[in-house]
């Protein structure tokens, strides 16, 4: 099988495949060991992604593409890095390993700073069919490849490899600048993290705090006790109605006679099943967080 990573070219911006990154981010933490996310607690370093003119062509690639494997704790796993002329940034063969083939577009040649960002999508393929997770649909299951990258501490090189001036623009991978943005902001919701400073393209900077802003603005969502006056009063007046608005991002239902509230995770995504019994709080399976909610 053969998975493809996007080339430069123009570059959408917002947040059009939310819906998939939600979805993205409890499929992934399922399919990961005991410790979830905390075994990729250690993000990919600028150091360790670094490729210049100095380093020789071959062995820098394969170098930067073992930080990327070990990174994503596929400890067994040998890309073998070749260079050809081709549209795509990068693509790579999935099969039963333990060697992978990746070839990458020629520009990587003398275009150096983003090769780690173009492995980082490839390499996380391999980890994903490892893992034996995919989308049915080969457009989400890029998004999915995508937020995996950006979850598990290597995708942060798709965002910085993003940049615009008044000569062009470049962007790598499927997600928009600020959806990378916000798949980070939720990364660093669980660990308490913050790679701002990493960034080397201020385009980058810029959709990575708008996107981080968006993922905090999710832990002020109804019924979470920290919600706003707005979400809190439609939050009463459908719980009054016992049935949500479209779009609130809530759910109500009836079992046995008790009222139920099902909503999404804010850290992790994965939805929950509460009483409406007022203040209480509910801990995530998946994610473990507490959350404080006023239901």
């Amino acid at each position: 099988m053969r998975r493809v990573a996007a080339a430069t070219g123009p570059v959408e911006h917002g947040f059009p495949h939310l819906a998939t990154v939600r979805a993205a981010i409890p499929a992934l933490l399922r399919r990961l060991p005991a410790d979830g996310l905390r075994s990729y607690a250690v993000p990919l370093s600028p150091a360790d992604a670094a490729f210049t003119a100095a380093d020789d062509l071959h062995l820098g690639a394969h170098r930067v593409a073992s930080a990327v494997v070990a990174a994503l704790r596929l400890p067994d796993a040998r890309m073998v890095v070749a260079f050809r002329s081709m549209p795509e940034a990068a693509t790579v063969e999935l099969a039963a390993g333990p060697e992978y083939f990746v070839e990458v577009n020629d520009r990587f040649r003398t275009h150096r700073r983003d090769l780690a960002a173009a492995l980082a999508h490839e390499v996380t393929h391999v980890l994903l069919h490892r893992l034996g997770l995919r989308f049915p649909l080969t457009p989400d299951n890029e998004i999915l490849t995508d937020t995996a990258a950006a979850y598990l501490g290597v995708g942060w090189l798709l965002l910085d490899a993003y940049r615009e001036d008044r000569l062009g623009s470049q962007r790598l991978g499927y997600l928009t600048p600020e959806e990378f943005g916000y798949v980070l902001g939720k990364r660093a919701l669980l660990l308490g993290e913050d790679l701002s400073a990493w960034f080397t393209s201020p385009q980058a900077y810029e959709a990575y705090v708008r996107g981080r802003a968006l993922a905090e603005r999710d832990l002020r969502r109804a019924p979470l006790a920290a919600a706003d006056r707005t979400q809190r009063r439609r939050y009463l007046r459908d719980r009054a109605a016992g049935t949500a608005a479209p779009g609130a991002g809530y759910r109500f239902e009836r079992r046995g006679g008790q009222l139920r509230v099902s909503f999404c995770c804010p850290v992790c995504e994965q939805r929950l099943r509460v009483l409406v019994a007022g203040a209480l709080r509910a801990r995530c399976a998946l994610c473990r967080t507490v959350l404080e909610c006023d239901t």
